[in-house]
């Protein structure tokens, strides 16, 4: 889904998620598909996971490699789209399809994926908060991808407004509750509020 909804944004041509304006931009650049731009992206990013002593999880390992592959399949069946009729409402599926893959993603706890990881391993390493790295990172991000050619445009920015409350959204919808204990000593909190407080 993650892959599916980047590359339907790709075909909406109406701006791009912050690592998606990176990864065309370099695909740009390099000649190599978009997919296997992320690809790349994400084995580098999560490298930078060693100095920050950051454990991945099958989720994060997969994500490096399925969300590239879904991006080029899905480029490579879906047709190119010219009118605003239906370009429009294609970047609105991408965007809720994106909001739809975090909230089944994190609720897998299988671990975050690379570029998750890196905001919150900064996170953990300066002691500012998962915001301000977040912000800084897709900031330079962004800018970085535009530079290479990248698009931004209105999808970049429904995407920036939407992805938060969409996966909060999905996230309570699909959450599942953690293991149930019959102890009386340990008091567990729901598994489903943990999450969201993070």
């Amino acid at each position: 889904m993650f892959g599916a909804s980047s590359a339907l944004l790709v075909e909406a041509r109406l701006g791009l998620e912050p690592w998606g304006v990176l990864h065309q931009g370099l695909a740009e650049r390099t000649g190599l598909s978009i997919g296997v731009v992320s690809i790349i992206v994400g084995a580098i990013v999560l490298l930078l996971w060693i100095p920050l002593r950051q454990r991945p999880g099958l989720g994060t390992v997969s994500n490096v490699f399925i969300v590239g592959l879904a991006m080029d399949a899905t480029l490579a069946v879906v047709p190119d789209v010219h009118a605003y009729a239906v370009r429009i409402p294609l970047m609105v599926v991408a965007i809720a399809l994106n909001g739809v893959a975090t909230g089944l993603y994190i609720a897998a706890r299988f671990g975050p994926g690379p570029r998750d990881g890196l905001m919150t391993g900064l996170h953990r390493r300066t002691g500012r908060s998962i915001r301000l790295m977040r912000t800084a990172v897709e900031v330079v991000v962004v800018v970085t991808g535009f530079l290479l050619g990248g698009t931004i445009g209105a999808g970049t920015i429904a995407y920036a407004l939407a992805i938060g409350p969409l996966a909060q959204f999905f996230l309570r919808v699909l959450a599942v509750p953690g293991p149930r204990t019959d102890s009386a000593v340990v008091a567990r909190a729901p598994a489903r509020g943990a999450i969201l407080r993070r």
